[in-house]
């Protein structure tokens, strides 16, 4: 290969990948309040996250538990007693696309659009 072509497929690559990072920033915030929290599937909360601030806990079945924190419009899980902490260590809810989730325990954070269908 010769020195352009190298040069040509560097600037390939890092157009690429801006494209992509400016994709996440500008697309990925949810504009939605709307929240629905699923366990096994089914949902049992959904709250519109701009009107309070909140901690609640939400035990599974098999009696573990996840802490639910709302604040300043976001929502997060806060503490939970599975094994790995992914959940906890995935922050703030941000993208309608990329939702908390809470493998051991089953449990899922995500937008909800304003008729609850998504």
């Amino acid at each position: 290969m010769t020195k352009g072509v190298k040069i040509c497929i560097l600037l390939i690559c890092i157009l690429l990948v801006s494209s992509v990072i400016l994709v996440i920033i500008f697309n990925g915030k949810s504009e939605n309040n709307l929240v629905e929290i699923s366990q096994d599937g089914k949902i049992i909360y959904t709250i519109d996250i701009s009107e309070k601030n909140d901690k609640f806990r939400i035990d599974s079945p098999d009696g573990r538990y996840n802490l639910i924190e709302i604040k300043d419009g976001k929502i997060r899980i806060s503490e939970a007693d599975c094994p790995d902490k992914t959940c906890v260590k995935t922050g703030w809810l941000r993208s309608e696309e990329i939702p908390i989730v809470c493998l051991p325990h089953r449990l899922v954070i995500k937008f909800a659009d304003e008729r609850g269908k998504k």
